[in-house]
């Protein structure tokens, strides 16, 4: 296992920044565009019986395309604006300390026997802020097991494993759902103008898999983790992580989460009643109003009311300025994320002009409806191959950038909802997000590691997270695959199949 992980780090580390990976890739369908279209490679469109063929990029026109759209690819590439305006919202809660503080108040306030699942769900539920869960949640769960008489660093592991595995799970939709569902939408467009996948698609089978995730971690811990670190000598040092939080944090906690209600209990009065300014005004259209096509601005503001508030009264925010300044740090923090869209925004672009998106789709449903292979062991199939490709590609949008112009319009042309497909996608990329050496948190987890053992590598760190890879990779499939037998409904208004 070790060999495998140092050659999964050999390989990945062999592979160009994620922006230039991009630049790349267009690169190839420049080239591969001309190929093809010198070979008069086409498809037909089962929806309109007529012919598609590839547009050669290497022409007078495909370089008047780029140049006149270069500007407009990037700043109408749709998950930019959403996961700017969402991450700018969150960077409040964060960096005034009000999520923090509520990670902290949730686990710090639970018996101890409901300790471990609910560190899980705290992790989980931790990437509303990003990364917070991955930083914030490890450390206090290394001291809350300290106390509880459990070697802290089983609570380290525990804390790091929930937070990467249950990177996509939660409870509520959080940035990852908004940016995923930006891009599936672009995917969409292609095979049908003006369609949308909102950010709550994916929502009812996240609440379950959070659900799912909190026992299975708690059986990993309790049956693998704990006695695996029993192992190591317990380090004597000072605790830096607080589990507690101060009669001041107490007070702004609870008047930010009563802010956060009364807020929402307004917002409800656009949905609820049935003239409601947000309410679709055909009843069986419930599912469709643009109260969920306006989940990022609803979340945006709740956001800064609640982080507002605990910050006014903790002292963090003194003025306006302060929660300008955490809105300019929050877009900072996504700088390499901006200039990587700039790249992913021209691949996207060069791919749909090219119309080898339609044809390597249609071709591939053919060969799917030609074999037979459909069904469950066509989603263990994908999640399987996304899942080994996260172990060398550890971000989840760039990864997605790639596949969803190829597997959306596929498993469309075969009557699964892109909803659906997205959801598999993110099966596969969380589960091994712990165990991949290239992932941008591993460092972290190894650090945590050598203070217990100085020789503590790759293999050491992912023998102590691969339970619980395998054990959430085994309960997500089948809970998956339970959902698909019943039918139920994978989010908001979205079912696994298209509508006949």
């Amino acid at each position: 296992m070790e060999k495998f992980f140092k050659f999964v780090e050999r390989v990945g580390n062999k592979l160009p920044h994620p922006l230039f990976l991009f630049v790349h890739l267009c690169g190839f369908i420049l080239v591969a565009s001309f190929i093809a279209s010198r070979l008069k490679w086409s498809a037909i469109d089962p929806r309109t019986d007529e012919a598609v063929y590839v547009v050669s990029m290497l022409s007078a026109e495909g370089f008047r395309n780029f140049m006149e759209n270069m500007i407009t690819n990037f700043t109408h590439f749709a998950p930019l604006g959403l996961v700017v305006v969402m991450l700018m919202g969150v960077a409040i809660t964060e960096k005034g300390g009000y999520l923090e503080a509520l990670i902290r108040r949730v686990i710090g306030r639970v018996p101890q026997w409901l300790v471990i699942p609910v560190i899980i769900v705290a992790a989980a539920c931790g990437n509303i802020g990003s990364d917070a869960g991955i930083v914030v949640v490890p450390p206090i769960a290394a001291v809350i097991f300290k106390r509880m008489g459990k070697h802290p660093l089983a609570g380290l592991v525990l804390g790091y494993a929930a937070a990467t595995a249950g990177f996509t799970a939660n409870l509520i939709p959080a940035g990852t759902d908004v940016l995923l569902a930006a891009i599936t939408t672009e995917a969409y467009e292609a095979v049908v103008p003006g369609t949308e996948v909102v950010a709550t698609c994916n929502w009812y089978f996240m609440i379950g898999a959070t659900v799912v995730l909190a026992g299975v971690g708690t059986f990993v811990a309790i049956r693998y983790t704990i006695p695996m670190c029993a192992r190591y000598a317990i380090v004597d040092e000072e605790e830096t992580a607080r589990t507690t939080l101060t009669p001041k944090e107490k007070k702004a906690l609870l008047w930010a989460n009563i802010a956060g209600l009364i807020y929402l209990a307004l917002v409800s009065l656009t949905i609820i009643p049935s003239n409601g300014v947000l309410r679709h005004p055909d009843p069986e259209l419930f599912m469709r109003s643009p109260f969920f096509k306006s989940l990022v601005p609803i979340l945006f503001f709740l956001f800064v009311i609640v982080g507002y508030v605990y910050g006014k009264i903790v002292g963090t925010i003194k003025s306006s300025s302060d929660v300008a300044r955490f809105m300019i740090d929050g877009v900072r923090d996504l700088a390499p994320y901006i200039a990587m869209i700039f790249a992913v925004a021209q691949f996207v672009a060069f791919f749909q002009w090219s119309q080898l998106d339609q044809i390597i789709s249609i071709k591939g449903a053919e060969f799917l409806q030609a074999t037979g292979f459909s069904g469950i062991p066509l989603f263990v199939t994908f999640i399987v191959v996304t899942l080994f490709l996260n172990l060398f590609v550890g971000s989840g949008s760039a990864k997605w950038v790639v596949m969803a112009p190829i597997f959306v319009p596929m498993f469309f042309h075969i009557g699964l909802n892109p909803a659906f497909t997205q959801l598999l996608y993110r099966i596969g990329d969380s589960v091994t997000n712990g165990i991949s050496p290239l992932y941008a948190m591993f460092p972290l987890i190894l650090g945590w590691i050598q203070r217990y053992d100085k020789d503590a590598g790759i293999g050491t760190v992912s023998s102590l997270l691969m339970p619980y890879a395998i054990f959430a990779f085994v309960a997500w499939t089948l809970l998956l695959i339970l959902w698909y037998v019943a039918g139920l409904p994978i989010g908001v208004g979205e079912s696994i199949h298209l509508p006949t």
